[in-house]
């Protein structure tokens, strides 16, 4: 599965394009086409910034949903939430995405944009906004004592 770390500056221009970091480029190969890479984009359900998959890390959320009653409300509404405001993109021969203009205004995009990493997926924000949100949960963490659940925690020394 792919993984996403860091945080990387880049800029939006007059298309809307932006170039996918090299790290995150590298997180997302094994496509069909070494040339370009595919990506799924979609907002955020909890922040105004544009989320980042890979399509198999987009596939394992939704093969989730089958956790849920067939046709439940919970089902149907989470299936639309996370289906019906997705886009497949795919980058060109130089790494870069055309942005949707309905992300850009949902994410308050100008001209400069940071990507952070999420782990399993990566995230494009407006660098202020970037900027609290990365202060904030590292407030939080802090001030809730968050940890992981200890059996998923790394054992001593190379221990898995």
């Amino acid at each position: 599965m792919s993984r996403f770390r860091g945080n990387h500056e880049g800029k939006k221009d007059a298309k809307n394009r932006v170039s996918i970091p090299s790290a995150f480029r590298t997180a997302l190969k094994g496509g069909d086409n070494p040339e370009t890479l595919q990506i799924v984009l979609r907002p955020s359900h909890n922040f105004p910034c544009i989320e980042g998959w890979s399509p198999a890390g987009f596939d394992a959320q939704e093969e989730m949903l089958t956790a849920l009653p067939r046709f439940s409300v919970e089902e149907e509404t989470l299936a639309l939430a996370l289906n019906s405001v997705a886009t497949d993109v795919e980058t060109d021969r130089e790494g870069r995405i055309v942005l949707p203009a309905k992300l850009i205004d949902y994410a308050g995009l100008g001209d400069k944009v940071v990507f952070l990493g999420a782990g399993s997926h990566f995230q494009i924000w407006e660098p202020a906004a970037a900027e609290r949100r990365v202060a904030e949960a590292l407030s939080q963490a802090k001030l809730l004592r968050m940890t992981l659940p200890a059996q998923m925690a790394p054992g001593p020394r190379g221990a898995p």
